[in-house]
């Protein structure tokens, strides 16, 4: 073995009291190649697989399944991120029919469903088992959970044991049907804004079964120069990731986050697909329009654009993101 220094071993060892493993860089790739315990049990991919690009199906919300579906196939995209939620493209008392209907018109325009959003708390919850057993059993791997808000009652580090303990309680779940469940870090008063306390709520918890969808707009939001230090201990738990972009405007007097197409906004862009490549995060990714689009930004049925405009739009997204993507080899 190389020897190294006495400063390098008391920085292994500080590490490793945190849960964070050491390597000749203690946050390089190498140290967190391993992204799961029993990554190949959930559909982990090779450093080399490209990642697949979903658009989100809130935005779809105006279309049934088969067109749905074939648009997004025009579009230009590898899959749909399916809403199984209320008010989404399934409802959850209605998945063991509506999910494999979904999958099928999205697999017969040439896509896949890599992915489902859900708004699941707890492993004990109405439908939460429905969800996941239809789920697994249509070859998904992945799902989102609902975003946890803090219990203002009690104090930040007891709300942290009680969300700790309902992500280990998903975890089991998620076991028992091989699925990988994800939070999303979202900006605002939120449980997992700050993606530290995310971090210490999954650090102990096993990285195959439960982590985190890591989303780099609102990662900026919450942090613009930090968010490349705040990743790095959430990197084994990251499996799934969603992109959009935005800036700060100052409307009525306030500072206020408007939502705007990919590259027109503050987001680095740059600087973050060097970060996914470093860690190799190829897992599926999710492209969100939350810019004004008629409506579909917010999940309408009925939108005030023409589906012209719709599609000419998110294929601009789609366009720049593909770019990126080339740019970096993924």
């Amino acid at each position: 073995m190389k020897s190294i220094s006495r400063k390098r071993f008391i920085t292994a060892a500080a590490l490793a009291t945190a849960g964070i493993p050491f390597g000749l860089n203690a946050f390089a790739k190498t140290a967190f190649t391993p992204l799961a315990l029993n990554d190949s049990e959930i559909g982990g991919s090779s450093s080399a697989e490209k990642i697949r690009v979903s658009i989100f199906s809130k935005h779809l919300h105006w279309l049934n399944y088969t067109d749905m579906a074939n648009l997004a196939a025009q579009m230009g995209f590898d899959g749909v991120d399916l809403t199984v939620r209320p008010d989404g493209h399934v409802l959850p008392e209605n998945v063991a029919i509506d999910l494999p209907r979904a999958v099928a018109a999205v697999e017969k325009a040439g896509l896949k469903v890599y992915s489902i959003v859900t708004n699941i708390e707890q492993p004990d919850e109405k439908f939460a088992q429905d969800i996941l057993k239809t789920a697994s059993e249509l070859g998904i791997k992945y799902y989102r959970t609902a975003w946890f808000n803090y219990n203002k009652a009690i104090s930040i580090p007891e709300n942290l044991q009680v969300i700790t303990r309902q992500l280990a309680g998903l975890a089991e779940l998620n076991k028992q049907y091989h699925m990988h469940g994800a939070y999303q870090n979202h900006s605002g008063d939120l449980f997992g804004a700050s993606v530290w306390d995310l971090w210490l709520a999954l650090k102990d918890l096993d990285p195959a079964w439960i982590g985190c969808q890591y989303d780099i707009r609102h990662a900026t939001t919450e942090g613009a120069d930090t968010w490349a230090t705040s990743i790095q201990p959430l990197v084994p738990h990251i499996k799934t990731t969603n992109i959009k972009d935005f800036y700060w405007e100052k409307k009525d007097g306030r500072w206020q986050v408007k939502s705007v197409p990919l590259g027109d906004g503050m987001v680095d862009f740059k600087k973050y697909f060097e970060v996914v490549k470093q860690y190799g995060l190829n897992g599926p990714l999710c492209l969100h329009c939350e810019y004004e689009l008629g409506g579909a930004q917010d999940g309408a049925k009925q939108l005030t654009i023409s589906k012209k405009d719709f599609t000419a739009a998110v294929q601009k997204d789609l366009a720049m993101l593909r770019t990126w993507l080339k740019e970096n080899d993924m």
